[in-house]
């Protein structure tokens, strides 16, 4: 039975997105008004399970990179992705029978279906992340062996570029400069691959998962249940983990510096209730990173971290949070296939200078936070 996704799925994906999208992927509202835009004018987009994709049938994902906060006054025309799509068609002369997320974090959700909705091909039930980060080559996609190019690059100015690099590091680091020159910003294509290496190599199902994720917290508002208890069904029934607490408290400080192609920065925040008396720090790179309670990691890429509002447990961006905001912090676990001792070499603590060993967050919170 095909799936088809309307504007209410949207509203829900928007949400769960930014849920999984740890604080960065960037805003999803302006994502979700192109999508819905574009489903009232061609219809319903099918999302397909990895299975459904043909072994030797083309998946091109899509994306926006850059740093988030520059969305906020960037507005896109909506085009730019697929134009990007299509020099990597062009390139490789095949066609794309679908598209994909390359994260499924945010704004990124969101991008891959108006791309899907455009060109009238389907979305693939996947992505490479399983949340968001901050670089290109963090893909399972890169760690289980796809090339990154060819790469498709566009702005809303209409300059475009095609990059062809020898491996996907040198993808992120050139990449990144040409979208900063871009004006921070760039909609691309990348990591083209058949229907079989996205089975061998994506996180299942983790657009549906952002979607039940959205319409948990959507209908506990509703129902004036608890929206946290919501979560924590939903993620104990996923691939991932349940969602653990890890702070409640009031937003007393917030950096935040869009420099290299990313927002950087960090949250503080004062606990109130069973927390009183405790104060959280968050380091981010455009996505959430580490969470101390005092000098004690309780948390640490690349399981989740992310904030939520206290009241409607509806989450916050990087670029969303403020001075003020009273907020819960959750942990979630991350799959099984982004813990292997190869994925933590290219996203763990190390890799983002954190003088620590990746440990679960689930582990931490047995322990009673704290890594060595």
């Amino acid at each position: 039975m095909p799936t088809w996704i309307g504007e209410q799925e949207i509203e829900d994906l928007a949400v769960g997105a930014a849920l999984l999208g740890t604080g960065g992927g960037g805003d999803p509202y302006l994502g979700k008004l192109m999508v819905q835009k574009f489903i009232r004018k061609n219809g319903p987009i099918q999302l397909l399970d990895p299975s459904e994709v043909p072994e030797d049938q083309w998946v091109i994902p899509t994306a926006m990179m850059g740093a988030p906060t520059i969305m906020v006054e960037k507005i896109p025309n909506g085009d730019e992705a697929l134009k990007s799509l299509r020099l990597v068609e062009e390139r490789l002369g095949k066609k794309a029978f679908a598209t994909m997320p390359i994260e499924c974090g945010g704004l990124n959700s969101t991008i891959p279906f108006v791309v899907a909705s455009q060109a009238g091909i389907p979305l693939v039930d996947a992505d490479g992340m399983g949340r968001a980060f901050p670089e290109l080559q963090m893909e399972t996609f890169h760690i289980y062996g796809i090339k990154g190019t060819p790469m498709g690059l566009h702005n809303e100015r209409g300059d475009y570029c095609l990059l062809e690099t020898l491996d996907n590091p040198m993808l992120e680091h050139i990449s990144r400069g040409i979208a900063v020159r871009m004006g921070g910003v760039a909609h691309i294509a990348e990591y083209a691959m058949t229907g079989a290496e996205v089975r061998r190599t994506a996180i299942p199902n983790t657009i549906s998962l952002c979607i039940k994720l959205g319409k948990a917290i959507r209908e506990a508002n509703q129902q004036k249940r608890n929206p946290i208890e919501a979560i924590q069904r939903v993620t104990r029934e996923s691939i991932y983990g349940e969602a653990i607490v890890l702070f409640k408290g009031k937003v007393v400080d917030v950096e935040r510096r869009s420099t290299d192609g990313f927002v950087r920065g960090k949250a503080v925040v004062d606990g109130f209730e069973e927390y009183t008396g405790d104060q959280l720090h968050v380091d981010f790179q455009n996505e959430n990173l580490i969470a101390k309670i005092g000098d004690t990691p309780v948390a640490i890429v690349p399981d989740l971290i992310s904030f939520l509002d206290y009241e409607t447990g509806v989450p916050l961006t990087t670029e969303g949070l403020r001075y003020g905001f009273r907020v819960i912090c959750l942990g979630i676990p991350t799959p099984d296939i982004m813990r292997s001792p190869a994925a933590i070499e290219v996203w763990g603590p190390r890799y983002f200078g954190y003088d620590y060993d990746y440990v679960p967050v689930e582990l931490m919170a047995k322990q009673g936070g704290g890594v060595r």
